[in-house]
């Protein structure tokens, strides 16, 4: 393990900076080189051990320049703290191996490697795995993931303590930095909250009766790890709950951590999170909520402490960040999603290239079943595909992209990185294609960034753009193209209905609110973001609307942030919801419908009687270019399809010829993500 962190001579500039942001920061005895971090978190790549898909998803961070990265959210120390997936597990000296090639990793590139390791006690789920029942300070369930927690004894507390000391040995042996643990929901935090210990002996009641575990825990990592380690703790600073742990008592207990030595930093979150709800409002905050949201609470937490203070949520741009630095809210700032979707973010600022940071637009689509920007493919896919587009070093192709949606605009953009001249054809006057809809929706419109750097982008690489173009087969081979991408989207899929002409498809109403009626019913076919989002910008309008959905439940396409997020929404909103219900007719009666839902278990028919039905259906592909186009072209309009999936270009054509594919929307009907995907996968290497 390296005692101090040295900077890359490619970072030899940042000692001499003005920027509070790119100071060195020192911790006990590790010198971090800049004030910028990634906080641990939980990334399905290569199950319980840090394989080759999860270092090089973190050397992304490293070689872009951050000081710090953490890895392994809730890395398990005990066979009983397992949820079933996503987890580390440091229990075992079988992590040792990878700990230490993982940190030669990190280290040949400047930054530092810590780990994050917990026992999750009541938030284990005790079905998974090993069926052991979980434990907490105290007999309660645990509402995430419902299982009722066997009281701790003497003997249990003892034997978590000793398997805290043993991961903590583990992690230095794997040449880590250092390591924290985690109160909040987890067991330390369930100690030191009254809300889940309820207990009358030397572990329950007084705030330092409640913190004398995490004090033995950090004893025993202390013990185990030396004094050449750090050990720092992810600390609630406020449960922001009349009978959990407040401001006061947190500021007591952390206060009892720093007399006794134990400790080399805070961590700082806020709020509870052992539930969907909670976790979406406190500990990852979606979308619909402000930015950097705690860090005013965490600025008056530092008044009251000594030791550095670390902190994560929500902070997504560069000058919130460097504020929080200026301001001395912080010692160092964690921009967690952020380097999801741009590893870069440090590079970039210190070449001055601060405006060209790829956003972070809060969508949690990272924590949509494995680490994936919604708009940065190559996150988590490391392995296979490049983080930054190289130039090619074959000779420039002539290459047409026809269609400004998101699978368009990335096709250029990777393409003019590539050194291709690229011209794209849009038919609208506006390149986004359906996210300008999307963002009409006021939950939804901080997905415009996405559009918005990409258009940035292709005029600095000098892409042809022709907006309010359609181009057909004529307008695409008057270029002589090697390589034409279609990325035209769809429409609607709605015709299939028997009444269509009696429906309204969410697109309208997204394009022209003044279209929806009070009283409409909004019917989901998709479980993505359409409909639930329409059917609550109409409610908070001040309009009646109804959700009717095929699914059995609401918005099953998505992570659970938008999902818990939409739920408490509409509920707030009294809009009610039907689930489980298909169309079956739509038919006029006067200035009314009488709209038949087919209840998809009993095959019963329920009549409803609205003056509009609103249609989410996803869309039909627009293909007529391609139609025309494929049998001219060298490939005939195929994709390798081994090649897409193992990260390998596309085969070459013969000379003279052209090569065709269709991606995103013209495929088939997807999300944002899928779209990107497919650009990358194309164009990465042509």
């Amino acid at each position: 393990m390296n005692a101090i962190v040295a900077g890359n001579p490619e970072h030899s500039g940042q000692a001499v900076s003005k920027d509070p942001l790119l100071q060195p920061f020192r911790l006990r005895h590790l010198t971090l080189r800049n004030r910028i971090m990634s906080t641990s978190h939980a990334a399905t790549l290569d199950g319980t051990m840090p394989m080759e898909h999860y270092q090089r998803y973190h050397e992304e961070k490293a070689k872009g320049g951050l000081a710090l990265t953490m890895f392994g959210g809730s890395s398990m120390v005990a066979a009983d703290s397992s949820w079933g997936g996503s987890q580390m597990d440091v229990s075992t000296d079988e992590v040792i191996p990878w700990l230490r090639q993982f940190s030669e990793r990190i280290h040949r590139h400047g930054a530092a490697l810590m780990v994050q390791i917990s026992h999750l006690g009541r938030r284990a789920d005790s079905t998974m795995a090993n069926w052991l029942p979980n434990i907490g300070p105290s007999h309660l369930r645990e509402t995430g993931h419902r299982s009722f927690a066997r009281e701790m004894d003497v003997d249990d507390i003892k034997r978590v303590v000793k398997q805290f000391g043993d991961a903590a040995w583990r992690c230095k042996e794997g040449g880590l930095d250092g390591l924290e643990t985690i109160a909040g929901g987890h067991l330390i935090g369930q100690f030191l909250s009254p809300l889940t210990n309820r207990r009358t002996d030397g572990f329950g009641g007084s705030i330092e009766n409640r913190a004398r575990f995490a004090v033995m825990v950090h004893e025993e990592i202390r013990r185990r790890a030396g004094d050449d380690f750090i050990a720092g703790i992810r600390y609630v600073i406020d449960e922001d709950d009349a009978e959990g742990l407040t401001f006061d008592d947190a500021v007591k207990a952390a206060q009892i951590l720093e007399r006794e030595g134990v400790v080399d930093f805070f961590n700082c979150i806020f709020g509870r999170f052992d539930t969907e709800l909670t976790l979406a409002m406190y500990n990852i905050p979606a979308m619909i909520q402000k930015s950097a949201p705690w860090l005013a609470a965490v600025g008056r937490f530092r008044e009251h402490v000594k030791l550095p203070i670390f902190h994560a949520s929500k902070i997504a741009d560069i000058a919130t960040a460097r504020h929080a630095v200026r301001e001395g809210l912080l010692d160092m700032v964690g921009m967690t999603r952020a380097h999801i979707a741009d590893p870069q973010i440090v590079n970039k600022l210190m070449r001055g290239e601060e405006d060209r940071i790829r956003p972070c637009v809060g969508a949690s689509h990272c924590l949509y079943r494995r680490v994936a920007c919604i708009h940065n493919a190559s996150t988590g896919r490391e392995v296979f595909w490049p983080q930054v587009i190289g130039h090619t070093e074959a000779s420039a192709k002539r290459a047409v992209v026809v269609g400004g949606g998101p699978a368009g605009l990335e096709a250029a953009r990777i393409l003019a990185e590539r050194g291709h001249a690229v011209t794209l054809f849009e038919a609208a006057a506006k390149l986004g294609g359906q996210l300008l809809l999307a963002g009409r929706a006021s939950f939804r419109r901080d997905l415009l960034p996405i559009v918005g750097w990409r258009e940035q982008e292709l005029e600095r690489l000098g892409v042809d753009v022709r907006l309010n173009t359609y181009a057909g087969r004529d307008e695409v081979m008057a270029l002589e193209p090697d390589l034409v991408i279609v990325a035209t989207g769809g429409l609607p899929d709605i015709d299939w209905i028997d009444g269509v002409e009696n429906c309204t498809s969410i697109w309208d109403v997204l394009a022209d609110p003044k279209l929806a009626r009070p009283g409409a019913i909004v019917w989901d076919g998709t479980g993505r973001h359409p409909a639930p989002s329409t059917a609550l910008e109409l409610a908070e309008s001040g309009l009646d609307v109804t959700l009717v959905t095929f699914d059995p439940q609401l918005a099953p396409e998505m992570e659970y942030q938008s999902r818990v997020t939409y739920r408490k929404r509409l509920a707030e909103m009294k809009v009610p919801i039907l689930h489980e219900y298909g169309i079956g007719t739509v038919r006029r009666e006067g200035n009314q419908l009488d709209v038949a839902f087919v209840h998809q278990l009993t095959g019963e028919t329920m009549t409803m009687r609205t003056p509009q039905l609103i249609v989410e259906h996803g869309t039909l592909p627009l293909t007529e270019v391609y139609d025309e186009l494929r049998e001219q072209s060298a490939n005939k309009g195929a994709t390798d399809m081994d090649a897409v999936i193992e990260g390998r270009p596309q085969p070459p054509v013969e000379q003279g010829g052209f090569a065709l594919y269709r991606i995103g929307d013209a495929v088939t009907s997807r999300s944002v993500h899928a779209a990107i995907y497919d650009a990358l996968r194309i164009c990465a290497y042509a």
